[in-house]
């Protein structure tokens, strides 16, 4: 088979380049605290609660999402360092992680 009757190939391409992704930069506040906050804007009006400001370099970002989703009940996801939680109960969210060692305010209406 020769080069130009090539149509697709997984040869090279951006693979190499997405593995050399640079860190990710979180927003972390200085007085040591994370915020959960609630937002609806781009969501149809269905609420999610973020959870900003956990160092990535310090715990698992993705391990703690899971464990946070599966004992509220909720969907939710990981994006950019920030974990996303479906629904408004936000007060169930702050115990849970105040009882995983976190200081936590509520941040946002």
């Amino acid at each position: 088979m020769s080069d130009s009757n090539l149509v697709y190939s997984t040869d090279g391409g951006r693979i190499t380049q997405a593995a050399e992704k640079a860190p990710l930069e979180v927003k972390l506040f200085s007085d040591g605290f994370i915020r959960i906050e609630r937002q609806t804007k781009g969501r149809k009006g269905k609420g999610v609660m973020l959870v900003v400001g956990i160092d990535p370099e310090k715990h698992d970002l993705k391990t703690l999402a899971k464990t946070l989703k599966t004992k509220m009940g909720q969907g939710g996801s990981l994006k950019d360092g920030v974990i996303e939680i479906q629904g408004d109960d936000r007060e169930k969210l702050k115990i849970l992680l105040q009882t995983a060692g976190f200081k936590v305010k509520l941040a946002g209406g």
